[in-house]
């Protein structure tokens, strides 16, 4: 047993040390690059939204594929009317005027120069804004179909299998289904930091991917070992789906636990702890904690020094 117990804290830490290589070797390959892209569409957004003559604030049923329409007819007028006249310092004022961003949601929507259509997308947590994103859509004509030409979106979220399987099909959805993506995962991503922030003393060891949508921990009492495994197999959702939540017995829990398993050693038993489980169903992370840890003596004590295991 103790083998074994100095095999799986090796594992552990070759583990944590992979994870905070890849953490460097990503941020390095994608610091400058990505910083670079995100200034130049920042100042390109800013330009337009700068020379609208207003913002249109769009409310359900006002945001629909006819108003996504007549976005990208007019930038394929304004490209044509450019071409023809030949220089755009031409541009008589009035045309100004008749320039639009929508905004809906936590989305603002222009016109940018040439055949694109500018997406960006506002994120915040607790109500405080976070990092903003960019999207920029282009069709060469009205009538083919717009492809993402460029964007600051985060590389390991799938918008390239979101754009095949709706934009053509469906762009107002892709638009939409990219926003709640980038919602959904500063939610999830903020949520551990909060957790970290608040609880990190009591964690012993704490796991995520890129996206957020796998996240292990451990939270280590005096009695008792407690592992969390969370899962999110839908990227848009910020509660997870498939959550297991193990209680390993330390100290005067594991004598009274393993004895009465008889025939099966001396090898504790974890038992699961389906009160916390339904509590990182249904709450964020950090209230879904702050049960956990309120009610963990009483279902320590029922479960091992009572006998009777979830």
């Amino acid at each position: 047993m103790q083998e074994e117990d100095i095999r799986l804290e090796t594992t552990r830490a070759r583990f944590a040390n992979v994870v905070k290589r890849h953490a460097q070797l990503t941020e390095r390959l994608s610091r400058d690059s990505d910083k670079m892209i995100f200034e130049r569409l920042q100042k390109e957004f800013e330009a337009a939204r700068a020379s609208q003559s207003q913002e249109i604030n769009l409310d359900g049923e006002q945001w629909n594929d006819g108003l996504l329409a007549t976005v990208r007819e007019q930038v394929h007028m304004e490209a044509d009317r450019k071409t023809t006249s030949g220089d755009a310092n031409d541009m008589p004022t009035s045309h100004f005027q008749e320039k639009v961003t929508y905004r809906v949601g936590n989305k603002v929507i222009c016109c940018l120069e040439g055949t694109r259509i500018g997406i960006l997308y506002e994120t915040s947590f607790a109500g405080e804004p976070c990092e903003l994103y960019h999207c920029v859509l282009e069709s060469k004509s009205f009538l083919e179909k717009m492809t993402v030409l460029e964007h600051t979106i985060p590389f390991f979220l799938p918008i390239r299998e979101v754009e095949n399987d709706l934009l053509s099909s469906n762009a107002m959805r892709f638009i939409d289904h990219i926003g709640e993506l980038l919602q959904a995962y500063v939610d999830r991503r903020e949520q551990v930091r909060l957790v970290k922030e608040l609880y990190g003393n009591q964690i012993g060891e704490l796991y995520h991917s890129l996206p957020y949508h796998m996240i292990e921990f451990v939270l280590e009492d005096s009695d008792c070992k407690v592992t969390v495994s969370l899962r999110y197999p839908d990227l848009v959702s910020v509660l997870p789906t498939r959550v297991k939540v193990l209680a390993w017995p330390m100290h005067q829990y594991k004598k009274s636990h393993t004895s009465s398993a008889g025939a099966m050693g001396s090898q504790p038993i974890p038992a699961r702890l389906s009160y916390a489980e339904d509590a990182l169903r249904t709450m964020s992370l950090p209230e879904a904690y702050a049960e956990i840890v309120l009610n963990l003596q009483q279902a320590l004590q029922q479960m091992f020094q009572g006998g009777s295991p979830c």
